[in-house]
């Protein structure tokens, strides 16, 4: 493994990104700026990792956009956790768009058996990677004033050995995160695996759905388990349509508030509408409501902000993230 027969460059790239990040705090102490603070009237607003998918994602680079965006806590994808701890599967390339309706990807068999190739590649790292360098990580986000709430790597699935789950188990813990989150799987053995290995780690497990939500599309999941929860997209619930209203929405939320572990906010068009991805505040989710239920109620999940409508001309990722922080600003203020 690399780790063995070059710890000096692996060290150098870790230490290097550190002093990096030291640098930036210690900047942003010397020009009166204060530590990102995205935490509204008890609410907790973070982004996820995919937000920036338009941009370079190294781990570095998603810390200078939550800072730039004001953003102090985030769900962090695995790529760049996994890239910075020396994965040999490096990097994927950004993307430039959402994918048509949000919904999973649509591989082809070129991109599949591309995708296997990295699974393979990264996993006998993960199944014996130790974990300094994702506290290292911890450490350069939380001196930077960015908390780490959920992981999501790609180690998760069905396919994936019980030693990469306890992987990402492991993993999730060295971050800070108090869950992993994992697209809801349709084979409930699955959802019964994920819940039993995470038991051993206190870790939960927030399960998202697309538009294939309902009420009672988690009730399997949360009943094998106390330690599988929701990771709730309430734009992907509403885009659904069918029964799945905006009443519907905030009474599930109040309903199983303490089986959330996180939700994920978009602003999209109802079914009958389109099912659009929209500017916040031009589509149907009631993200006001939501928000103010989860003050209200002090709700301690976070609220992801999950950028997935097209940036306009003339901006970028971190610009738009920023509007998505001010408009939740001014609802909780």
């Amino acid at each position: 493994m690399d780790s063995v027969k070059n710890p000096s460059r692996r060290d150098f790239i870790a230490q290097s990104a550190i002093v990096g990040a030291g640098m930036l705090f210690s900047n942003r102490l010397q020009t009166k700026n204060p530590l990102p603070n995205s935490k509204f009237g008890g609410v907790q607003i973070g982004t996820i990792t995919y937000s920036f998918r338009s941009m370079p994602g190294s781990a570095e680079d998603i810390l200078k956009y939550c800072l730039q965006s004001g953003i102090g806590a985030i769900e962090l994808m695995g790529d760049p956790a996994e890239a910075f701890a020396g994965s040999p599967a490096g990097l994927n390339p950004p993307m430039t768009a959402p994918l048509p309706g949000s919904q999973p990807p649509v591989f082809t068999a070129e991109m599949r058996k591309a995708r296997e190739e990295r699974g393979l590649k990264a996993r006998g790292w993960r199944e014996t990677v130790a974990m300094d360098k994702f506290i290292d990580l911890r450490n350069m986000y939380n001196k930077a004033g960015v908390s780490i709430y959920a992981y999501k790597p790609d180690a998760l699935g069905e396919r994936n050995t019980d030693a990469e789950i306890e992987y990402a188990m492991k993993a999730a813990k060295a971050l800070g995160a108090t869950s992993v989150t994992v697209e809801l799987p349709s084979n409930t053995a699955q959802s019964k695996r994920l819940g039993d290995i995470a038991a051993k780690y206190g870790i939960y497990v927030g399960y998202h759905a697309h538009t294939q939500a309902t009420d009672t599309a988690w009730d399997e999941a949360l009943s094998q388990s106390p330690f599988n929860s929701m990771n709730l997209d309430c734009g992907h619930y509403i885009a659904a349509g069918e029964k799945n209203t905006k009443e519907s929405l905030l009474a599930l939320i109040a309903a199983k508030h303490e089986r959330i572990s996180s939700v994920h906010l978009k602003d999209r068009k109802t079914k009958d509408h389109g099912g659009a991805n929209m500017e916040w505040g031009k589509g149907d989710t009631p993200i006001k409501e939501i928000l103010l239920l989860m003050k209200k109620n002090q709700y301690q999940f976070p609220a992801s902000i999950e950028l997935e409508y097209e940036v306009p001309q003339g901006s970028d990722a971190v610009q738009e993230v920023t509007k998505c922080v001010a408009f939740s600003r001014e609802i909780l203020k």
